[in-house]
């Protein structure tokens, strides 16, 4: 009994000693979770010291600098854009590097610049200079948009290491240097440089000499500033040092060698690449019009046209969603189904969404506060509580460590901070995101936010306040309306854009070692297997020909197909997705002559979604304004049977009136006779006898039977949009091809026409104009060419089928237009159609990162070689004996 009472005492008090460490443990972790602040009140990282920032994290555009406050300038114009092109105007450009090699040896000597009289002397120095070299250290990991941690310019006595950390809102002193086009600023691969150097201290650069592009134009084997030391100087670098953080300080001594090092030795380079450059148009052909010098330091001041800007989305973190989207999709073969296809691109578009708020409320990067791969775990299994999400992200970051060079605190900082907003996000299914976030961004920077307000998401919080009160309860069906187009916008995406890179940017070297061109790796691989060719680069690949080209781009003008291209839409720089676009519309241009349109790539650009829209409705709307002025409609209007047509003309007494009342529009026929295929038994009689009225005024208003239905079906097709049809579900034909598409030869009289492939709407549109009037007649008749008699009439003449040829579009309104230029004007009429169309194109769109050299008064001449199948003497022999 004694042993039993002690037993129950002993159990009672670890009862209630349970109860006491639990009930103590919640009041630890309550108090904890009220008094939590956010990291960065005890982790302020220098970009905070800032006093003025000129590209903060909130979601409006850059504004670069004007030069002239009255004038009105685009907010988008260069500052020095007149500058940079009497540069590039000029045909005999001076550079003044090291003449002489002098003692390369890196001394132990160098100039710390971290305050303002310091940089004062350094601008004194640079303005007495004819020529310097810089390089710039960025930091990213642990800002938002990234900013310069180091600038490095070397004279020819000294070098210089700015602490931009220090200086950063003194650096403008800088500013008329740069932009001082007597000076010449040496760089190497300066095309991020002059950007970052815009966004951070509104710091242009004019007169360059970029020694990368130097190496390009003497077709270098590399062009890495690495190759470059170890050729010219003998000196070996470690750029692993690249990705080091170049915000502490002091600097160690091996990150101080390494940033010295980059620009000690590129004055001394640039010389060697000048003399270079100068020998090989010494050693070229006096009839040669290219001069390497020239070409160098056109491509090195091209690039100093560049602008930055700030990548704009329609929502937080949408474009880092569809591509989540994608590349688990195919990662999974798209095998998962539609639920739950659904469920996880909503929890990846809100975890994207929440990951772009945070990093640009702490100015961190998008890496570091949430990987892609830790949001693609989550929205697959969703974590049931905080200490369970904690987990997933820093398993599945450590085995993303495990497998790169890059190692980080996993979770991050600003997810410890803000668990409990996550849990919250994900498992909240009918909040709406804009409000959830709002709520977000007040508890994190509002009046009493945990997390410090800072210049850089100052801006972010005030404009979205902003936004946030435009919403009202009158705009539910409008906002409805926005997300279904919205969905409709993602699936068009994820359908049509562009699944892989369109510009693979290899190379194309003629025998003597002078570019002729960028281009994809197909053409490549056609050079190389037809032995044309020898691969001289890997990547990316080049190739030089075996063979003498006809022809070189600068001869010809072409200078576009000499610059590398970029993969982004070149309105606006969307570079997640883009899908080709015609400037010129394909109606017109498929008819062209065919050295005009052959292997043309200079009016085909890439467009994103939005872009494309606006750019087709101007082309639309242009298609219009020309149908008017040269008197041909867009669509043909009226379609008669053939079998009638010869009917008529057999009685040309009242044939004109016939004519004239007869035939519908190509779209309107089929679209009644597919309803009467599909729906007839079961349409009221009264509009089943409408539908049949209009297709009996195709066939001269006789009596209609099935197969007569079948045959206007695909009235006015091409033989491509007939298979496209017949594959569609619900539409079997009962009748034999053969009875669907009759014998030409039977109803049209004798004519070597392959019965397969005729259709009765095939229709030769050359001689549609009236010879009184020119303007085209409203009546096409199918199965041949149509002419008008002294009275106006309609009469056939012998069919002349064409495959390209389609009645239910622009076909017959292109080639029309098409001829007639090429008749009145002949090929220059042609060229200057082209024109008028990219100034539709650039005055719609406003492109701003079009390739270099494109060019609105393209020429497009061009001649073909000895092994172009596009050589019209290959195009000798008959079609019919031509094989491909």
């Amino acid at each position: 009994m004694e042993l039993q009472h002690k037993l129950k005492i002993a159990l009672v008090v670890a009862s209630f000693a349970a109860l006491t460490i639990l009930f103590t443990a919640r009041r630890r972790r309550k108090r904890r979770s009220v008094s939590t602040s956010c990291y960065l009140r005890d982790d302020q990282k220098p970009q905070y010291a800032f006093k003025r920032v000129l590209a903060d994290n909130s979601y409006s555009a850059f504004k670069h600098l004007k030069l002239n406050m009255n004038k009105d300038n685009d907010v988008n114009s260069h500052p020095y854009e007149s500058e940079i092109l009497s540069l590039l105007e000029n045909s005999s450009p001076e550079f003044n590097f090291i003449s002489e090699r002098t003692d390369l040896t890196l001394s132990d000597t160098y100039a710390w610049v971290e305050t303002v009289s310091q940089l004062e002397e350094l601008v004194d120095v640079l303005n007495k200079e004819m020529v310097f070299a810089v390089d710039t250290e960025q930091h990213s990991l642990r800002s938002f948009l990234g900013f310069t941690a180091l600038i490095q310019i070397s004279t020819h006595k000294e070098d210089y290491l700015v602490d931009t950390i220090a200086l950063h809102d003194s650096m403008n002193l800088l500013r008329p240097v740069f932009a001082n086009s007597r000076i010449c600023k040496v760089f190497h691969g300066a095309d991020n440089d002059i950007l970052w150097l815009q966004r951070d201290f509104h710091i242009y650069v004019v007169n360059l000499f970029d020694t990368a592009k130097a190496c390009e134009v003497l077709s270098k084997p590399q062009k890495s500033l690495a190759y470059l030391l170890e050729t010219y100087c003998g000196v070996a670098t470690n750029k692993m040092l690249q990705r080091e953080d170049w915000r502490q300080r002091p600097l160690p001594a091996d990150m101080v060698q390494y940033a010295r090092t980059d620009a000690h030795y590129l004055l001394y380079i640039a010389n060697c690449l000048l003399v270079e450059l100068k020998q090989v148009n010494e050693n070229s052909s006096t009839d040669d019009k290219f001069n390497f010098l020239l070409e160098a330091s056109r491509r090195s001041n091209m690039t100093c046209l560049q602008l930055y800007s700030k990548e704009t989305e329609g929502s937080p973190g949408e474009s880092a969603a569809s591509s989540i989207w994608s590349r688990h999709l195919n990662s999974q073969g798209g095998s998962a189904l539609i639920s739950c296809k659904t469920q996880f691109q909503d929890r990846v578009r809100r975890l994207c969404a929440w990951r772009d708020l945070m990093a640009r409320v702490h100015d961190e990067s998008l890496r570091y506060v949430l990987s892609d791969q830790a949001i693609v775990a989550i929205a697959i299994q969703v974590p049931k509580n905080t200490g369970e999400l904690y987990a997933t992200i820093a398993q599945v970051d450590l085995n993303v460590d495990l497998s790169s060079s890059l190692f980080l605190p996993s979770p991050s900082s600003v997810v410890c901070s803000h668990l409990d907003d996550i849990h919250c996000l994900l498992h909240d299914n009918f909040g709406d995101l804009d409000n959830i976030f709002l709520v977000i961004l007040q508890n994190c920077i509002g009046s009493n936010g945990s997390c410090p307000l800072s210049i850089f998401n100052y801006a972010l919080l005030v404009k979205y306040n902003l936004k946030m009160m435009t919403i009202s309860k009158h705009n539910d069906r409008k906002n409805a309306k926005q997300i279904s187009k919205k969905a409709s916008r993602e699936l068009f995406v994820q359908k049509f854009s562009c699944k892989s890179p369109v510009y693979h940017n290899c190379r194309i070297y003629a025998n003597d070692g002078r570019l002729l061109c960028y281009c994809d790796r197909r053409k490549l691989e056609w050079y190389l297997r037809r032995e044309l060719a020898e691969l001289v680069a890997d990547d990316p690949p080049a190739i030089k020909l075996l063979f003498e080209p006809k022809g070189r781009p600068e001869d010809e003008g072409n200078d576009f197909y000499i610059q590398s291209k970029k993969n982004i839409c070149v309105g606006c720089g969307e570079g997640n997705h883009y899908l080709r676009y015609r400037i010129i519309p394909s109606c017109y241009r498929v008819h062209f002559p065919e050295h005009l349109k052959s292997h043309r790539s200079h009016d085909i650009v890439l467009l994103c979604v939005d872009c494309h829209e606006t750019a087709h409705a101007a082309a639309e709307k242009y298609k219009r304004e020309l149908a008017a002025e040269f008197g041909i409609p867009l669509f043909v209007r009226r379609v008669v049977d053939t079998k009638e047509a010869f009917d008529m003309a057999a009685e040309p007494s009242d044939s004109e009136t016939n004519v004239q009342e007869e035939g519908v529009s190509p779209l309107e026929l089929r679209t009644a006779a597919m309803a009467l295929l599909r729906h007839g038994p079961r349409m009221p009689l009264k509009r089943q006898e409408e539908l049949m009225f209009v297709v009996m005024k195709y066939y001269g208003r006789r009596e209609i039977s099935e197969e007569d239905l079948e045959r206007a079906l695909l009235v006015g097709m091409s033989p491509h949009e007939r298979r496209r049809l017949q594959k569609k579900k619900g539409l079997a034909f009962k009748h034999s091809p053969q009875s669907v598409f009759p014998d030409a030869e039977r109803q049209n009289g004798a004519c070597n026409i392959d019965t397969s492939t005729v259709d009765s709407s095939s229709v030769d549109v050359n001689n549609h104009m009236n010879s009184d009037s020119g303007s085209v007649s409203e009546t096409c008749v199918p199965g041949g060419e149509v002419s008008f008699s002294d009275n106006g009439y309609a009469k056939t003449a012998q069919p002349k089928f064409n495959s390209k040829l389609s009645l239910l579009g622009h076909g017959p309104h292109g080639k029309l237009v098409v001829d007639y230029l090429l008749k009145e004007y002949g090929e220059d009429g042609i060229r200057q159609f082209c024109q008028r169309w990219r100034q539709v194109f650039v005055a719609a769109i406003q492109p701003r990162f079009l390739p270099a050299g494109w060019d609105v008064n393209h020429s497009g001449r061009r001649d073909f070689g000895e092994f172009s199948l596009y050589n019209p003497k290959k195009k000798a022999f008959p079609d019919n004996e031509r094989t491909i």
